[in-house]
């Protein structure tokens, strides 16, 4: 599974041009935009609520996550009218570490407003984990894929790029069937996140 991520191949793209590439595609005709997500600690860059939540403010963190409530739903009204479908499976290891307790409150946002989230448990995929993690994947329709790359201090570097068709096609088929063994995100967050307290940044 993800064979394609594992050899180096790609178009190497530092992260303006990933950026600048992704927005380009996005704005195009396509039908779904999948991420899979498995690290379990990052620095957002430009994330009002992480530098709150990073500098000990949780409250703080959980109210500037709520201020941006009308922009992420006029994001996913327009998704809705494009017929642009917006999937994320979140692989989770246990404790839950600080990072992803703030990104899940991040996301039951987005999931209350239009994101289809599914939460798999790290333990669940260890059989495709023998020699490697799971790739930070982003599929975007059917013309293009990244595998997104961090730097030493976990800030979004760039991207691997890939075009090629049959690849696309069949990683988005190995999307599907991860995403088909997550569990709800809104179950997930009831029972492991939401009777948390506010977690300890080190």
């Amino acid at each position: 599974m993800f064979d394609c991520f594992r050899d180096g191949a790609g178009e190497l793209l530092k992260r303006p041009d990933y950026l600048a590439d992704f927005g380009r595609v996005y704005e195009s005709d396509i039908s779904l935009l999948a991420k899979i997500e498995r690290g379990q600690t990052f620095r957002e860059q430009g994330s009002p609520s992480w530098d709150a939540f990073a500098s000990g403010d949780w409250a703080g963190a959980l109210r500037l996550i709520e201020s941006e409530r009308d922009s992420v739903a006029a994001y996913f009204r327009d998704a809705a009218r494009r017929s642009l479908a917006f999937r994320r499976i979140r692989v989770v290891e246990f404790p839950v570490s600080p990072y992803l307790q703030w990104e899940m409150n991040s996301f039951r946002l987005r999931s209350e407003l239009g994101e289809q989230i599914r939460v798999l448990d790290a333990r669940e995929i260890a059989d495709l984990e023998r020699e490697t993690q799971v790739p930070e994947i982003v599929i975007l329709g059917s013309s293009v894929m990244y595998a997104v790359i961090y730097d030493d201090d976990l800030k979004g570097a760039g991207a691997l790029r890939f075009t090629e068709p049959d690849e696309i096609k069949t990683t988005t088929s190995e999307f599907e069937s991860l995403y088909a063994k997550g569990e709800d995100f809104s179950e997930f967050f009831e029972r492991e996140i939401a009777p948390l307290g506010p977690p300890t940044v080190h």
